[in-house]
């Protein structure tokens, strides 16, 4: 069952999508696959040649790109409907790879902080098969954006009333089913039953609405993109080189 205190995420439609605060969307970084043997090659840094292909479910619900025992830890926390977010991607997520995570200096860490329904439901699928594809499905979710969000917001105060009739703990697929998302994953290789069992995994439900929880009372998050340095946020960071600015000041 959905958090009580979330239940507006089952039937929220995608509204005000050109924000990224408290009530809007979100995004983040290109197609990764971890490798089978990760947690090894993390294990032995001196054999590890390019750190971003070391990726990790962290304990806090996050995926950890990189070295872990990097000088400089970069978190963000992103929503996968987030049109800020998803320009914050497109400008910035090869560049930090390759010039910082690569090389073992600087790891890199992705928590979602859903805003909405079908961020809820995006994310749940993103997360569901762990480590070795959430980077290629929050790549696919990012670079279609504006396609797999448009039916999400044609959903009428009839299908939302449809919605909220369901038990809890059945809305959020039911909510990804009416906007698509099945067909969506269908063709990037989840088949259905998997599918159902990713978006009524209560387990999962959980984690996403704790890190929710933590962003806003750990760091104060407000809004998406949001990045935090050595465990302490960053405010008015939103491009690429006003991160790099703060990177190179935690790496001397």
């Amino acid at each position: 069952m959905i958090n009580g205190n979330l239940r507006w995420l089952a039937v929220a439609a995608l509204v005000g999508v050109s924000a990224c605060d408290n009530a809007t969307d979100a995004k983040t970084g290109p197609a990764v696959a971890a490798k089978p043997d990760a947690a090894k090659a993390a294990a032995a840094p001196g054999a590890v040649k390019d750190w971003t292909t070391v990726i990790v479910a962290t304990p806090e619900g996050g995926f950890r790109m990189g070295n872990p025992d990097a000088k400089t830890k970069l978190l963000e926390y992103a929503s996968l409907t987030c049109p800020h977010c998803r320009d914050f991607h497109e400008e910035a997520f090869a560049a930090i790879k390759s010039k910082y995570v690569a090389t073992g200096k600087v790891s890199y860490e992705y928590r979602s902080f859903v805003l909405n329904g079908p961020d809820f439901a995006a994310a749940l699928l993103a997360r569901c098969q762990g480590a070795a594809t959430f980077y290629n499905l929050e790549n696919a979710f990012y670079t279609t954006q504006a396609q797999w969000t448009e039916p999400f917001s044609k959903l009428t105060p009839a299908d939302n009333a449809a919605l909220q009739a369901l038990p809890q703990e059945k809305q959020i697929q039911a909510l990804a089913i009416k906007g698509g998302l099945d067909g969506f994953m269908r063709t990037r290789g989840m088949p259905r039953a998997k599918f159902d069992q990713c978006l009524t995994d209560k387990a999962a439900q959980d984690k996403l609405t704790a890190m929710r929880t933590v962003a806003v009372d750990k760091y104060g998050l407000k809004g998406t993109p949001q990045f935090i340095i050595n465990e302490v946020p960053q405010p008015d960071v939103y491009n690429l080189e006003t991160l790099e600015t703060k990177l190179r000041e935690a790496l001397k």
